[in-house]
């Protein structure tokens, strides 16, 4: 089981995420209000919190969402976990669909580090049943 510690939107591609504490998850969609939802298989961003942590003790000052990330869990190693996995959060259920991506362009974090956690670490998924999500909420792998 993992623990929800922020969840994170927004409003257009290309810029880092900002946590608000609780979102809806739309079947099919993504997050309401968040640039990367629509109908394809990376609705949903993923990072887990020990790999933001990591990153962290290398000097990097980044707040939950720099990366990207809709949603930051702790206690569940999402890199670890294969494609098609299925989490449930609450009412939410998420089908993992892919495990990293490639990096096109550098992000300002790869700029300033010279590396960036979110094309190995993050995974995404797609949204199979809607409902809210909000920081404390348990993650469970299925």
């Amino acid at each position: 089981m993992g623990k929800v510690l922020a969840v994170c939107i927004s409003p257009e591609k290309g810029t880092a995420k900002q946590n608000v504490g609780t979102a809806e998850f739309v079947a099919d969609h993504g997050i309401k209000d968040d640039a990367h939802a629509g109908k394809w298989h990376r609705q949903v961003s993923l990072l887990s919190h020990q790999k933001i942590e990591n990153f962290r003790m290398k000097g990097a000052e980044v707040a939950d969402g720099a990366f990207g990330e809709n949603l930051v869990v702790e206690n569940i190693d999402f890199r670890s976990l294969p494609v098609g996995t299925i989490l449930t959060c609450g009412p939410v259920v998420l089908e993992m669909t892919q495990i990293g991506k490639e990096c096109h362009s550098h992000c300002a974090i790869f700029q300033i580090m010279g590396d960036c956690i979110m094309p190995r670490e993050g995974v995404f998924a797609r949204v199979l049943h809607g409902g809210f999500i909000s920081v404390g909420d348990e993650m469970y792998v299925q």
